[in-house]
């Protein structure tokens, strides 16, 4: 039989069969001796072929062979440093919840992310929540922040997950495709699909007040069909997105804005360190390109990312 993994947990895996029945399923042994690095050689998304048993009263599926995947986000293990793990796999596109406060988004994250998505190919939508919550000051910073996104041509959007504010628009996009909703914890990733589909009452949490940081409300990720012909993978919060298997003169590659200029350099292995002649410095200097991108790109280059939490 052949399937669709909507649910990982770890050692047990939902798989919804191409005939739209749901079955639980273990993962045949050799996966984990196949040189896989991730800490999950499941994920969800993945497309898996599995075997039906029968033990005692309960079925019970067998995975025993996972499709060549399109693309996949990947990031650092959590627990294991030296080990990736893949969040989800099979994408249309992602849509990354950003909030200013409550909990803060920097733009070092934002950006990883980005790069991330850049180097599988993967369309990456800015939605910028709880724009009720602002004050003037801060509105105006979220208004910077979407020119800067918009000019390298990530499409943003200013939504109020809660009120439903522009909810339409993203539904709009999510028509006949596969989305996943990412962000730190508390930006508001389940209350959006809630607003989107609220018969699937998703669990949601209040910010923590002592360290202004969302709760973990989704502890594994899942996929859910929606009643308009879309299909969403809802993520837990992501503290930390530490940038995984790139080496150092690709990244650039993977800043749209860097990229058009590349050929522009004196050097075609240039870094955009100290080399002269650069052109992605010269652009830099004329505020072509944004100090916070630049900031970003360095901090991948020197592997001083570890910290998510920075100075915007």
């Amino acid at each position: 039989m052949n399937g669709t993994v909507y649910k990982s947990t770890g050692s047990w895996y939902t798989v919804k069969s191409d005939e739209g029945d749901f079955y639980e399923c273990r993962i045949k042994g050799k996966f984990r001796t196949q040189g896989i690095k991730s800490t999950n050689p499941v994920a969800v998304g993945d497309h898996v072929g599995f075997d039906l048993e029968t033990i005692g009263d309960e079925t019970v599926g067998i995975i025993t062979e996972i499709g060549e995947r399109k693309n996949y986000i990947v990031r650092k293990s959590v627990k294991l440093s030296k080990q990736t793990h893949i969040i989800a796999a099979n994408l249309d596109q992602v849509f990354l919840l950003v909030t200013l406060n409550n909990p803060p988004t920097f733009t070092s994250f934002i950006d990883r992310f980005l790069v991330t998505a850049e180097a599988y190919e993967i369309p990456v939508v800015l939605l910028f929540n709880k724009m009720d919550i602002y004050s003037e000051e801060e509105k105006f910073e979220v208004d910077y922040l979407i020119d800067l996104y918009t000019k390298i041509g990530y499409n943003c959007i200013q939504i109020e997950a809660k009120q439903g504010i522009n909810v339409d628009k993203v539904k709009e996009l999510m028509l006949g495709n596969i989305s996943m909703f990412a962000g730190h914890s508390g930006v508001g990733k389940s209350t959006l699909v809630n607003a989107l589909e609220p018969g699937l009452k998703l669990k949601t949490a209040e910010i923590s007040e002592q360290h202004l940081q969302g709760q973990h409300t989704t502890t594994f990720a899942e996929m859910y069909d929606l009643s308009f012909d879309a299909r969403i993978i809802d993520t837990p919060g992501i503290k930390g997105f530490g940038i995984v298997d790139m080496e150092k003169q690709e990244i650039g590659n993977y800043f749209p804005e860097f990229f058009k200029l590349k050929s522009e350099c004196k050097f075609h292995n240039c870094l955009h360190l100290d080399e002269p002649k650069c052109a992605i410095k010269e652009a830099l200097e004329t505020n072509e390109i944004a100090a916070s991108r630049y900031r970003s790109y360095v901090q991948m280059i020197t592997g001083d990312e570890d910290n998510p939490y920075r100075e915007r």
